[in-house]
């Protein structure tokens, strides 16, 4: 069940700003570190590309199912953003939606300035990088004029499943994320195709097995080919051209979901004067700090020995940050570790006391 979170919205841009701490990224791992450092009273503001909160969880995979939180057995993307949400409203962060940071320079008072391509800018003496890959953006098939029918009847990404209930649906591509949704959305749908060049695919074994049950006992049907051309007017779909061994065939369809994978571009973050590896950000292992004293990087777009990209991991990497990004912002307080079971300051906090 989705947790009801405070509705959150973007201060409009052009403004300048100060505070504690400035998370760039505003994903699970970016919403989380909100809480770690709220618990030391560390104020954040955060700035995403994305028009919401909740990274990639909000933007691809709002209704697919998560397995690997701790402690929760299953919730989809949407449910985890709206419970970090909640999770944070005590400490009243703020958000900076549809804005890409841009520039990144050190101040003559030893705070960073953060400046995004909507003008506004933010002061703060410590930077987090929580932006996952980086920007990411779907890598779109080479058929002519398909821009003409993108957001009517050609998706990259399901947000809302039943927006595809009784649709006439053609799924491309051979990955997990093909294979989930022709899974996911053959219930709903009135018909549904999943098309692939080749026989083989690289999906999960068990997610393979489950679509050529499906295709044998007619639930849905598999084409071995390629899309060659859209059929429509006005952005509506009505059909495409597929190119197979057997020549070319005709196939309705009301709605076309291209699954290629995605492209990850670091953008102006590769231009803040840290140290980079294969387009990832190294840091050590006891506060995840960059090359560069007082930026930290968290989440998938930071790299060290043993690292795995998962949820959880960033979350750890949070909490070790918030630590450390507390002796920069308040050298001279005393840092007094306490646990949210037995802490009554930290409870008062969070509202529960």
């Amino acid at each position: 069940m989705t947790t009801q979170a405070p509705n959150f919205e973007a201060i409009p841009p052009g403004s300048h700003f100060e505070t504690d701490v400035i998370i760039a990224g505003a994903g699970p791992v970016g919403l989380f570190a909100v809480f770690e450092l709220g618990l030391l009273d560390l104020k954040a503001h955060l700035v995403d590309i994305l028009d919401r909160p909740g990274g990639q969880c909000a933007e691809l995979y709002p209704e697919k199912p998560i397995y690997d939180i701790p402690g929760i057995p299953v919730l989809t993307g949407d449910d985890l953003t709206q419970n970090l949400l909640q999770q944070i409203a005590p400490f009243s962060p703020q958000f900076h939606l549809g804005q890409m940071a841009i520039d990144l320079k050190k101040r003559d008072n030893g705070k960073w300035r953060l400046t995004t391509d909507m003008g506004t800018t933010i002061d703060a003496p410590v930077v987090v990088i929580a932006a996952g890959g980086g920007s990411f953006q779907p890598k779109k098939p080479p058929i002519p004029n398909i821009d003409a029918f993108e957001g009517k009847s050609v998706f990259y990404s399901v947000r809302h499943m039943e927006d595809f209930r009784d649709k006439n649906i053609l799924i491309a591509g051979g990955g997990d994320s093909a294979l989930d949704w022709s899974l996911n959305l053959r219930p709903l749908a009135k018909s549904l195709g999943l098309v692939h060049r080749r026989p083989d695919f690289r999906a999960a074994p068990d997610s393979v097995s489950k679509m050529r049950t499906l295709v044998a006992a007619g639930g849905m049907t598999l084409y071995t080919g390629q899309i060659k051309e859209l059929h429509g007017e006005d952005g509506v779909l009505e059909g495409v051209t597929m190119k197979t061994a057997d020549g070319d065939i005709e196939v309705p369809c009301d709605v076309l979901l291209p699954f290629f994978g995605l492209t990850m571009k670091l953008g102006p973050v590769a231009n803040f004067g840290i140290a980079m590896e294969n387009n990832l950000i190294p840091v050590d292992t006891e506060k995840f700090e960059t090359n560069v004293p007082t930026i930290f990087a968290i989440g998938d777009i930071n790299h060290y020995p043993g690292k795995l990209k998962l949820i959880l991991s960033g979350f750890h990497e949070a909490a070790l940050m918030a630590q450390q990004a507390f002796r920069y912002v308040k050298p001279d307080a005393k840092l007094r570790f306490q646990y949210t079971t037995s802490s009554t300051s930290l409870q008062q906090k969070l509202g529960v006391k």
